[in-house]
């Protein structure tokens, strides 16, 4: 049996991809589980300089393996807890660990695949792709951290007609109201993005750390607390090997290097 999730080094950065085609990348529970264990292991290996997140075949992720579900009968609560504890646990690593995250959204995505698509810090999606809540069509409330990040993305007003009506967006739409980043040239998703990623890796990982824990943080904190945040953030990159080197860098007029590569 083939891996369900694979996990393949470039250099500085890790391509971690959703692996079970035949079902659109459906999450079941070794899934789920292997999913957590590869981000933890990107979150703990200093050498990762950013993920890359993608699926294989026509679709991103179809969501929750709705055959497990039925699979499961009177056991489907506790089935759904369990596989909830391991995708939340890789959403929540994913979204604050210091590495920047991009998204290679090859096809549609449902369910608890558009936590997983939608929060790259770049998300880039093939013109073929589309995304559909489709938790309440089977009598579901979503997960995944789709009512975190719905809202933060595309306002409440929006996000409620996604999530109640299940309608889908696509293309340009899906630009145009912030769940994407941009549409890629056709079959061209997955380059796109890893030009990104290796753009990425080669920035100031920790400043790019300190910048998505003020957006995260940003999006409902008071005023004065987030400028004391800012504050404290950018005097600890001071102190930063990254933070000496680019101010270096500037005055004396060459390219950065925050690697340490010769």
């Amino acid at each position: 049996m083939a891996d369900a999730i694979l996990v393949e080094r470039d250099g500085p950065v890790v391509r971690i991809t959703l692996n079970r085609p035949d079902v659109g990348n459906a999450l079941d529970i070794p899934m789920a589980r292997a999913l957590m264990e590869a981000v933890i292991a990107c979150d703990e290996d200093d050498g990762v300089r950013c993920v890359l997140l993608t699926g294989a075949g026509r679709l991103f992720c179809a969501g929750g393996d709705v055959a497990a579900f039925s699979a499961a009968g009177e056991s489907l609560p506790a089935f759904l807890k369990e596989i909830t504890v391991y995708v939340h646990a890789a959403v929540a690593r994913l979204v604050r660990m210091d590495k920047p995250v991009i998204c290679a959204i090859n096809g549609a995505v449902a369910g608890a695949g558009i936590g997983l698509a939608l929060l790259g810090d770049i998300v880039i999606a093939d013109p073929r792709a589309s995304f559909t809540l489709a938790y309440t069509a089977i009598g579901m409330s979503p997960d995944g951290g789709a009512t975190w990040l719905l809202p933060r993305l595309v306002g409440l007003r929006r996000a409620q007609e996604l999530c109640l009506l299940n309608r889908r967006v696509k293309g340009e739409e899906a630009v145009g109201i912030g769940l994407v980043t941009r549409i890629s040239a056709e079959g061209a998703v997955l380059a796109e993005a890893m030009a990104v990623a290796q753009e990425m890796a080669r920035a100031a990982t920790s400043a790019l750390g300190a910048t998505r824990r003020l957006l995260l943080e940003g999006a409902s904190a008071p005023l004065e607390a987030q400028l004391d945040a800012e504050s404290r953030a950018i005097s600890a990159q001071a102190r930063t090997a990254e933070g000496k080197e680019g101010i270096a860098a500037f005055l004396e007029k060459r390219p950065p290097n925050f690697t340490g590569d010769k």
